[in-house]
């Protein structure tokens, strides 16, 4: 059978969501396939780790929205009138958060799994960006909102800030605060957007 680079991503990415090392020799040997073809497929180490923490974040995003929508349906509020993308958006980090895999890589492997996750020529942080984007912009249409901003900046500014609050104890030496950032979140976007939280 022939190994596809879509199946070594997803090997790679349920190594790290089980909190395993990427040890690229250990993974062609089990794939069956040589280091050669392994490296042609997918490239290095870093570019690897990028696709596959990109499936992993993308999973965690999909899964987010159709929480949401098991709930609400396409509705873009609650009953208490917060917005969806407000919920998404938290969601999302506090399940990025909870991952025993992520947080075992970036305690093991700092500087690699922040350089892979926020690269901003990268493959995480900019798909991540376009799928707030892709969000909020459903929500301003649905709620007939009126952006003060572009939302790509909007968009560009949560992710940025919500980094620097899941990543606090790596990157600034303080605890990780998922609570503090969603209020700060919530009262950048509500205000980006011209609303308010009802």
């Amino acid at each position: 059978m022939t190994v596809s680079t879509d199946d070594i991503v997803r090997h790679a990415a349920r190594d790290l969501f089980n909190g395993t090392r990427l040890d690229l020799s250990r993974m062609s040997a089990e794939l069956g396939i040589s280091r050669a073809t392994f490296f042609r497929r997918v490239g290095n180490r870093e570019d690897l780790m990028g696709a596959a923490l990109l499936l992993l974040s993308d999973r965690t995003w999909a899964d987010s929205i159709a929480r949401w929508h098991g709930t609400h349906g396409d509705a873009p509020r609650d009953a208490d009138g917060r917005l969806r993308c407000l919920w998404v958006m938290e969601t999302y980090r506090r399940e990025v958060a909870a991952s025993d895999g992520l947080r075992k890589l970036i305690d093991s492997e700092p500087v690699v799994a922040l350089r892979v996750l926020t690269d901003p020529r990268g493959r995480v942080q900019p798909t991540l960006i376009e799928a707030h984007t892709a969000l909020i912009g459903a929500d301003v249409e649905a709620a007939g909102l009126r952006p003060l901003v572009g939302l790509p900046d909007l968009s560009y500014a949560v992710v940025r800030l919500g980094e620097s609050f899941l990543y606090a104890d790596v990157l600034a030496s303080r605890p990780v605060d998922l609570a503090v950032a969603t209020t700060l979140l919530d009262t950048l976007v509500l205000g980006a957007l011209g609303t308010h939280a009802g």
